[in-house]
This record gives C-alpha cells, sequence and structure tokens, in this order.
C-alpha cells in the first residue's frame, strides 16, 4: 500500500534497488546529493546532476524534463554516506522562476517493478527556485524516506550552500550550463512555414513530420515544447491515476501528442531563448518590485519594511512577510539550542578525557581542568546567545513595523484597522487564529495565520490537561473556551464578503448563552442556538444532506442542478460542551462532517474537553486527529516537526472592555440583511 507521506513525515523502505519518479507538469531539473552523518556534502563528487548524472550507487537524468526517473541502489553508496536527498530545480533563462507559478511537483518512491512506497505533492512553495523534494536516510541499519519539501529562493546555489558545499556557487553555475546544452539538444525545429494564401489548419497539420510536436492551433504564438520522454507511469500528476501532463507550449483542444521513443531530435537553430511558459498563463507584466526602505547607515542591518516579500498584492506579500519570520524565528532558535547541546556535549567530553587518569581527578590539576572546560562552554553558550539576541531585535524590529500594517483578517482585535472595517467585496488569502512563541523569545509572538478556505475544522479544548499552568477552574476554561470560539466565528464573518459565510450553532444545554451574545444579538447566525437531542439532530441532518448534494454535484459536473433553496456559503457549525448531549447517530454525523465537510464548504469548530469524551473509547479518535487544536489560554502543544519545535499559542481574544467585537457585526448583520431575503 503507497504511503501517501506530509511535508516531515518518514517512511520505511524494505527494498534497496528503487526509483524516484518525478512528474512537475513543465520541465525541471532533478539531481541528488550525498552527505555524511552531520548532513554535509563533502564535495562536488557527492553530487549527480545533468552535467554528472551517475554516482556509485545512483543516476539521475541528463537534461530538464516533466518527468524524471532517478535510479538508485542504495547497497551500492559509500559506507561514509548516510542521506540522499532528491533535488529539484527549475532552469534558468526560460519558463517562469518559481515554483509557486507551476504545479505542484508530485514525486514517487517506486519498486523496480513500478509498484509504489511512497508518494509526495510538493506544496506550500511560492518564490523558491530550487527544492530539497525528499531524503533517503539510514537509521539503525534500515533505510528511510522522509518527505522534506524545503525551499531555497536563492535556487541551486543556495540549496548546496545550505548543504554545506563550498564550491555550491560555482557547481550550480556549471549545471546551469549542463541543462542549457540539454535543452538546445531537445528543442526540435519548427514545421516549415508555408505561403499565407496557404496556410490553413490542414495544411499546418500535414506539414508536422511523424517525429515533430505539434505546435498549436494556427495563429498561436510560436512557442516549440522540448522533447519529452513519454512516461509509462500511471501516476503522471497528483490528481490521479491515468492523468497525463500536457507539454508545455502546447495550445491544442485535444491530448497533447508525444514523440515516439528513441527519436533523435535535430538541434534547431536558435534566435534567442524558447519560452516555455504556457500561454494561458502569462501576465502582462510580473509583479511589482516589493517596496525598499531607507538605506541603512554603514555596518548597520537593513531597517525592516513592511511588505517586502514576494507578492502580486500587498496581502500576499505581508502573508509571506509573515511566515517568512516565523520561519527565521524557527531557524534561530534551532541554532541556538544546537549550539547549546553543542556546547554541553563537548564540556562532558573534555572533562572525561583531562579527568580518564585517575591521578588527575582531584587536586589542582582537577580543578583546573574543571574550570577550563566550563569557562569554555560558558563562551560557547555566550555567543550563541549573542546571536540569537541579535536575531531576535532585527525581528523584534520587523514586527514592529509589520504589525501596523496588517490587513483586518491578519490584524489582532486592539489594531486600528478594526476601527475603519467595512465588509470585504473578496476573500482574504488566510486569517489569523491565534500567536505563536518560542521560549527563547517570550516578547516576540508570531501571527499564526491560516489559509482560506479552511482545510480543517478547529477543537477549542476547555479541558484542564492542555491548560495546567493555568490557575482559572474548569468552569472558567469551558467559558474562555467558548470565547476563543466566538472571537473565531466573528473574524471568519468578518472577512468573507456578505452572504458568503453562514454560521451555526449546536449549544444542547444552553450553557453557552452569554458567550454567544454578540452573535445572537447582532443577527448574524443562520438561526438561534441548536439546544436538546431534537435541536442537535436538525441542524446535524441538514449540514449532512447539503454535504451530500454538494458532492454529488461536483461529481456529476451538475452544480447548475443544485435544489434553488440550498445555501451555497461556506458553512461553520459551533458545538458546544461536546459530546454531552450527543448519541452515537449524531456522533457519526459529525465525523462524516469533519471528514468530508471542507472539501464542500462545511466546517466544525468544536468546544470540548478530551477527557470528557474517554467514554466513547476510540470512536472519537479520528475525530480529534482531524481537526486543528486551539486553546484558551497560551499553551506550547503545536509541535513543528521541522526543526523539533514546541510551540506556545496565544488565542486571539477581544480586548475587555473594547466594543470592537460589537461594531464589526453590526456591519456585518447590515450587509447581511439583503441576502436573506
Amino acid at each position: 500500500m503507497t504511503a501517501e507521506l506530509v511535508r516531515g513525515q518518514n517512511h520505511p523502505l524494505s527494498q534497496v534497488r528503487l526509483e524516484v519518479r518525478v512528474s512537475a507538469g513543465r520541465p525541471v531539473v532533478a539531481g541528488a546529493t550525498l552527505s555524511d552523518e552531520q548532513g554535509r556534502v563533502r564535495g562536488v563528487e557527492w553530487v549527480a546532476h545533468p552535467g554528472a548524472p551517475t554516482l556509485p550507487g545512483l543516476e539521475v537524468s541528463k537534461q530538464a524534463a516533466a518527468d524524471h526517473r532517478l535510479a538508485f541502489d542504495l547497497d551500492a553508496l559509500p559506507g561514509t554516506v548516510h542521506r540522499v536527498s532528491v533535488l529539484l530545480a527549475l532552469p534558468t533563462g526560460v519558463g517562469p522562476a518559481r515554483f509557486g507559478a507551476v504545479a505542484a511537483p508530485f514525486v514517487a518512491v517506486t519498486g523496480l517493478d513500478g509498484s509504489e512506497v511512497a508518494s509526495y505533492t510538493v506544496t506550500g512553495l511560492d518564490a523558491e527556485s530550487a527544492v530539497v523534494a525528499l531524503e533517503l536516510y539510514r537509521r539503525q541499519g534500515a533505510w528511510k524516506v522522509r518527505a522534506v519539501g524545503q525551499g531555497y529562493a536563492g535556487g541551486l546555489a543556495e540549496l548546496l550552500t545550505d548543504q554545506g558545499l563550498p564550491e555550491a556557487r560555482r557547481l550550480a553555475d556549471s549545471i546551469d550550463e549542463a541543462v542549457a546544452q540539454g535543452l538546445a539538444r531537445s528543442v526540435s525545429a519548427p514545421p516549415p512555414r508555408t505561403p499565407d494564401a496557404d496556410r490553413s489548419p490542414q495544411a499546418a497539420a500535414s506539414a508536422l513530420g511523424p517525429d515533430q510536436p505539434y505546435a498549436g492551433p494556427q495563429g498561436a504564438s510560436g512557442t516549440v515544447p522540448p522533447l519529452q520522454p513519454p512516461s509509462s507511469s500511471p501516476y503522471d500528476m497528483p490528481g490521479g491515476q491515468g492523468a497525463t501532463v500536457p507539454q508545455p507550449g502546447y495550445q491544442g483542444g485535444g491530448p497533447a501528442p508525444t514523440d515516439p521513443p528513441g527519436v533523435a531530435q535535430p538541434a534547431a537553430p536558435s534566435t534567442g531563448p524558447v519560452d516555455y511558459s504556457h500561454p494561458r498563463r502569462q501576465t502582462s507584466a510580473p509583479p511589482p518590485p516589493p517596496p525598499t526602505g531607507p538605506p541603512a547607515p554603514p555596518g548597520q542591518p537593513a531597517r525592516p519594511v513592511a511588505g517586502d516579500a514576494t507578492g502580486w498584492s500587498m496581502e500576499e506579500r505581508l502573508y509571506n512577510q509573515v511566515w517568512g519570520m516565523f520561519e527565521d524565528l524557527a531557524r534561530t532558535a534551532a541554532a541556538y539550542r544546537s549550539a547549546v547541546d553543542f556546547a554541553d556535549s563537548r564540556m562532558e567530553q573534555e572533562l572525561d578525557r583531562a579527568l580518564s587518569d585517575s591521578r588527575s581527578r582531584i587536586g589542582g590539576q582537577g580543578d583546573a581542568a574543571r574550570e577550563a572546560a566550563r569557562a569554555k562552554h560558558a563562551d560557547l553558550v555566550d555567543q550563541a546567545r549573542a546571536a540569537l539576541d541579535r536575531d531576535l531585535a532585527q525581528l523584534t524590529d520587523e514586527a514592529d513595523v509589520v504589525e501596523p500594517a496588517l490587513p483586518a483578517a491578519y490584524a489582532r482585535w486592539d489594531n486600528p484597522v478594526w476601527h475603519g472595517y467595512r465588509v470585504p467585496m473578496e476573500i482574504p488569502m488566510a486569517v489569523r487564529l491565534g500567536d505563536l512563541r518560542l521560549p527563547e523569545s517570550e516578547e516576540l509572538s508570531i501571527p499564526m495565520l491560516v489559509r482560506l478556505p479552511l482545510e480543517r475544522g478547529l477543537w477549542i479544548d476547555s479541558g484542564r490537561a492542555a491548560s495546567a499552568d493555568s490557575l482559572a477552574d474548569s468552569d472558567e476554561l469551558r467559558r474562555l473556551a467558548m470565547d476563543t470560539a466566538v472571537a473565531n466565528a466573528a473574524r471568519l464573518l468578518a472577512v468573507y464578503p456578505a452572504g458568503e459565510f453562514t454560521v451555526h450553532v449546536i449549544d444542547p444545554a444552553g450553557s453557552a448563552a452569554s458567550s454567544l451574545s454578540p452573535l445572537v444579538r447582532s443577527g448574524v447566525l443562520d438561526g438561534p442556538p441548536a439546544a436538546g437531542a431534537t435541536g442537535v439532530a436538525d441542524v446535524l441532518a441538514r449540514l449532512t444532506q447539503r454535504v451530500d448534494l454538494v458532492q454529488m454535484a461536483v461529481r456529476a459536473g451538475a452544480a447548475d442542478s443544485l435544489p434553488p433553496g440550498l445555501d451555497t456559503a461556506e458553512q461553520l457549525l459551533i458545538v458546544n460542551d461536546f459530546p454531552h448531549g450527543f448519541d452515537d447517530r449524531a456522533v457519526t454525523q459529525l465525523r462524516y462532517l469533519a471528514d468530508e465537510g471542507p472539501a464542500v464548504g462545511v466546517h466544525l469548530m468544536l468546544v470540548a474537553d478530551r477527557e470528557d469524551a474517554a467514554g466513547f473509547g476510540p470512536l472519537l479518535d479520528p475525530l480529534w486527529r482531524a481537526l486543528l487544536r486551539l486553546t484558551p489560554v497560551p499553551d506550547d502543544h503545536l509541535a513543528d516537526p521541522w526543526v523539533g519545535h514546541a510551540w506556545t499559542y496565544e488565542p486571539a481574544l477581544v480586548p475587555p472592555g473594547s466594543r470592537v467585537l460589537q461594531q464589526v457585526l453590526s456591519q456585518v448583520a447590515a450587509a447581511r440583511r439583503p441576502w436573506n431575503r
């Protein structure tokens, strides 16, 4: 059975002779690096690329292509190799320069018989032009594969530098040169042009030889696709088995033809670079350059500027900048922790070495050895702390600039942007659900932005287990949890256009009346909170039926056949005090909504104590795993598998005494009234 990996997940390999198949939808450069136990690439002889496609135990493609097969024999690798990284990069000078402008690459590890072992779709890339897709590594005498997805905006040079290769820039230039030569060899000559009087679709089609790719209908742009080897893999795209990838530059209405295998194409006389970009994805102009701040004094870091990341709009730039700050904080904290661990290990080794002789364990010699080891340890820790403080100071300066510039969807409730709030006309890229920080940066927090529409439901944990340090009692935690749910629901209502987001509430015992009063009084709810077994069953039945109807319409390609009274807006169901008041049928319906709802616009927000649901046994385990857990008080429960951090999450609550929530909800309710008539 194929393991569909997500970023950071690993899977054991039962075979040592493997293939890694890459499907990217456009020409990419594929390569691999070998690294030792510390993750360092020792030299250029440990890099397989189009200019040097063969190393002991592995072979890569000699040119850029939309589909690749990389061959691996892990037993044939040198004994000093502990990790093999599969690299993908966009060719320089042709087509898009960033992975965010192309389809997400799909990578599969297969046996020699074609059976898939693991697969990974490299998502979340934007400005990066090179990426470490997969990693094959030794662990306790066995091999495993890990989905990495680490992108680099600086291309292959930055990627290779990060892996410790001193000659990274020179090697990246030689790879680009080898790829450019391969692309020139792979481009076939265009069909001969006929006189204008004879130019017709039939004449153009007849002019094509059996080894010449089709260049599109007459009158289309004259881009010529490169020759690509036909793929025999049924997994050409992550969209499913049997999907095929059109050749770059293809513009016809039917299936894109492929060249017969083994046909050598003559080199084409070139008058300029070949444009491999899809004609329907071309834009009139590249995104405008990000703003720049005034020049910094000599020896000082550049002053931060809000929106200096890449993107087509200020909203996209700020989104990318926020997550760039998140990554910077993760990296600098990881570097500090690694340096402290190294200092501790080095001090222990020096003490063991100095005191291994029993004659030096006591007396002045032993005391001097201990003092010298502690002094070196303190010096290393101080250097690491100084580097951390420098990075934190820069990030704090950037946060002070970015936070006031955030739009309402990204801003805290105390941001002045909410005082000028107007119901938006478009759905934003993301929404803020709280803040994240690390123990090394108590004064610095990073906005936790979640992309819209929501891909997972939310579980607001009202239990004591996750909040052991909190002084609030169980009743207070339940109230805070419901306040958190209301604040998040109000924010979602505020960032969606009028009529495009609907909120339902289930409160079986009516215990959340005070917390729900802002939503009830403003009239933004679809109806009064459902109470009792009858109310619970009615709301769940309606939402379950909506999911079924939309799924059937989508699968049949008949969206216009939905019932006229069906609410096509995004739906959010808030459930208080779960699972009290729910029978087995209601629990099963909730599980169905959590699994199938997000794909068709139905989302869950449960306010629940995990311990209270223990009586249901393993029945609810899939439900908890499907939801994103949040807490009503700060708690370090969000794990980051990439660098091993446990991030402290702090909810985005409305400041006490503030009327901003009522003002925003009143505008939302006023904008919704015409839609509800």
